[in-house]
């Protein structure tokens, strides 16, 4: 049987973008106060403006250390666990309510397409008082998949 081997591909915006949006499995990395990494698992997509989106609420840890220090990074997994992959590492602003209520539904449009009542859909995010986090990608790493080195394959 054929081994795998290990991909890295390196990329340029556009083509990172086009990568992101049909996955919404991220893993957001921020930072604690003391320094070490905070992760959570999220839901996320790219809005038209090819910022990676994350719908949250504001008393999570990720949006204290998201206010605290905007540098985060974010782990695009694909679908299938053993599928391309691609760190973002980029600067994220953390938007409330009641400015955060059109951005949610572009937040939503991004994953969802969408929605059959979006007076109901902004209604509900109001009322949850969610918060949306919006990240400009400054660094990537290449596109990657697991594997072997080629030298063993």
């Amino acid at each position: 049987m054929a081994r795998t081997v290990a991909t890295n591909t390196t990329v340029d915006l556009e083509t990172l973008l086009d990568f992101l949006r049909p996955r919404h499995h991220l893993v957001l990395t921020t930072s604690r106060r003391d320094g070490r990494p905070q992760t959570s698992p999220v839901t996320g997509g790219v809005d038209e403006q090819g910022r990676i989106v994350i719908s949250t609420y504001p008393e999570r840890a990720k949006v204290a250390n998201a206010r605290r220090d905007p540098q985060v990074s974010v782990l695009a997994l694909s679908d299938d666990f053993d599928g391309p992959w691609v760190q973002v590492d980029g600067e994220c602003e953390v938007i409330d309510m009641p400015e955060a209520a059109e951005a949610l539904v572009d937040y939503y449009r991004c994953i969802s397409g969408e929605h059959p009542d979006w007076d109901e859909y902004r209604q509900a995010m109001r009322e949850q008082g969610k918060s949306l986090l919006r990240i400009t990608p400054t660094h990537w790493g290449p596109i990657a998949t697991g594997g072997f080195p080629a030298r063993l394959a």
